[in-house]
């Protein structure tokens, strides 16, 4: 396993892969890799004849610079578990070497039709334009067959096949497909996240009671009197109710549009919940 730390690199590489005929997959992360990851990258090596995976933390997505800041980073790590599990080259990049100054200082613009208004839109105001900006850009640099992205950020899955969908990128990469992978948790039903690692381990125990309670809400929502709104405010009070958390949001939408919803028929509930510190986020489709 090679680790790039250019864009030169990055594109010499993919030229000299895709001249010798061979598919490739990649696999966008800000590192603090877990097993959620690994799935993806997994999938990538199966799939693919080359697996490029990314380790940035990109800077333009983050609101919060203390949550920036606070972000773990351990490339070291990072490579070690990437390379046992066969990806192929690894790029990770200075936000220096990915952006130009000009880049850093001015807010990236893309018209996502709504999209962004809802959820981690609303309360992350131009999160996803920074990440259509790396992710973008990451497409132009690679030109990937294929990339993988976890069901988790399931808000970010959506935008990103939006944007590939509406701004020719497909056209411009030929078939690019965009692969979405479902969540991966603990054995205890803890949805795996890099933010975990800033959990203590009571934390952990608390954070429990997010998964139970949206696997609780399935069968709520099988109640013969169910309504979205009543199961949507259930799951609120309960995740409430349990001292360490407190809910941002909890919203059941269509998983298409993002927009409410008034029926369980493909939807999905997605929340973002404060344990202590660390905000942490879950799906759970009905």
């Amino acid at each position: 396993m090679q680790i790039l730390t250019t864009k030169k690199e990055l594109q010499e590489t993919v030229r000299s892969c895709k001249m010798s005929g061979k598919t490739i997959g990649l696999v966008p992360t800000m590192g603090a890799l877990h097993e959620g990851h690994a799935s993806l990258v997994r999938r990538c090596v199966s799939e693919n004849d080359v697996c490029v995976v990314s380790v940035f933390v990109n800077p333009t997505q983050f609101n919060n610079k203390e949550d920036l800041a606070k972000y773990p980073r351990n490339i070291e790590r990072d490579a070690a578990l990437l390379e046992s599990i066969g990806a192929h080259f690894v790029f990770a990049p200075t936000p220096e070497e990915m952006y130009s100054a000009e880049e850093m200082n001015n807010t990236f613009s893309f018209d996502f039709n709504g999209l962004d208004k809802v959820m981690e839109g609303k309360m992350r105001p131009g999160h996803f334009n920074g990440v259509v900006q790396v992710v973008s850009r990451l497409f132009y640099l690679v030109q990937p067959d294929r990339a993988y992205f976890g069901e988790k950020d399931f808000q970010q899955l959506a935008i990103i096949h939006f944007m590939v969908e509406r701004s020719e990128l497909a056209g411009t990469f030929g078939n690019l497909k965009i692969i979405g992978c479902p969540i991966v948790r603990e054995q205890s039903g803890l949805a795996l996240s890099s933010r975990n690692e800033r959990l203590s381990e009571s934390e952990k125990q608390t954070a429990l009671g997010i998964s139970r309670t949206l696997f609780a809400s399935q069968e709520w929502a099988k109640e013969p009197e169910a309504t979205v709104a009543a199961v949507q405010q259930r799951v609120i009070d309960t995740i409430n109710a349990i001292p360490g958390l407190e809910v941002e949001y909890y919203e059941i939408v269509d998983q298409s549009s993002l927009l409410p919803t008034d029926t369980f028929n493909h939807a999905i509930g997605c929340v973002t919940v404060y344990c202590g510190p660390v905000r942490l986020i879950d799906n759970i489709k009905y």
